[in-house]
């Protein structure tokens, strides 16, 4: 039995609208919580001559910043790198350095590296984002557009908008923190996306000569059936290698491996639930109002009957 997708477009679409609505919700009440790339701070590398564990790195971090990131470096992990949000002053930073070397008999060259991040530096960067991203969709949408049809690259777009949404929402409500491998994951994600959606679309334009001039609904659901193995498929696939990584991943993979699952799974999502569905409204709808604008002209008359999708 063929499922019907147009038919349960409002579901879908329902579905997505509360799940943005809620993540906007979060964003506007909570915010994002931006990292040093972003909000600035200090960045701290000391070699400790050996292995450790985050916990007794904690025990001195504590005392300056109980939020503070502390992840491995080196080849052989004997490196902590130490990430706070806040700009830390040149005498609390020898304070913690000479914690460190007192606890662990550490030389003055142990203390590879201090770096700065200031949050005019993080607030550039933020804005160099936002603009890298809406010159993509804009190149995505010309280009669509001048390989298929208008609508489609409108329905293209906003199925990328709702993935990106849905991103961000996500990061709003679980308050996971948002740096510089974030925003080439959202890269990443728009252009997997826009690819599993342009499979679907490529799809219905080689049917679309073999059904009627208006059955859209038929064309739609023919199209996303004959794509839906592919889809799930590739997405299957992507999911596990990315899962892999992010689990046994160091830090800095899975800061770039999680936005990638979320984005991911949101991207099959709206391929194949938002994508298609949508550009048959969007379509739809265009031609209803050409046929009201003939339908004006004297002695012009239509046999056209809407189908109940």
């Amino acid at each position: 039995m063929k499922f019907q997708f147009t038919k349960h477009a409002r579901i879908f679409f329902a579905i997505s609208i509360v799940l943005i609505i809620v993540g906007l919700g979060f964003l506007f009440t909570k915010g994002l919580n931006y990292g040093i790339d972003f909000q600035g701070g200090t960045i701290v590398n000391i070699e400790m001559g050996r292995q450790f564990t985050t916990e007794e790195i904690r025990i001195i971090t504590d005392k300056y910043d109980k939020n503070a990131v502390i992840t491995y470096g080196g080849e052989q992990k004997t490196q902590v790198i130490i990430s706070t949000k806040l700009d830390l002053a040149d005498e609390v930073r020898k304070a913690m350095f000479a914690d460190f070397q007192s606890a662990y008999q550490l030389e003055d060259g142990a203390l590879l590296s201090i770096d700065k991040v200031s949050p005019a530096v993080g607030s550039e960067m933020a804005k160099q984002s936002v603009l890298a991203t809406i010159f993509v969709v804009i190149c995505m949408l010309i280009y669509i557009t001048f390989r298929f049809e208008f609508w489609f690259g409108v329905a293209a777009i906003l199925s990328l908008l709702h993935d990106v949404l849905i991103m961000i929402g996500v990061y709003a409500i679980l308050q996971i923190e948002v740096n510089t491998p974030f925003i080439a994951a959202v890269l990443t994600v728009l252009g997997y996306s826009i690819n599993d959606t342009i499979v679907v679309f490529d799809r219905i334009r080689e049917n679309r000569k073999s059904y009627g001039r208006y059955d859209y609904v038929t064309l739609v659901d023919d199209s996303i059936t004959q794509t839906l193995r592919r889809s799930i498929n590739t997405t299957l696939t992507t999911l596990i290698a990315i899962t892999t990584l992010y689990i046994f991943g160091v830090a800095d993979i899975r800061d770039f491996a999680l936005p990638l699952i979320v984005g991911f799974v949101g991207g099959a999502y709206s391929s194949i639930f938002i994508a298609s569905p949508l550009w048959y409204k969007l379509q739809e709808r265009a031609d209803k109002r050409k046929r009201d604008k003939t339908d004006k002209r004297p002695g012009k008359k239509t046999g056209y009957k809407k189908q109940k999708a």
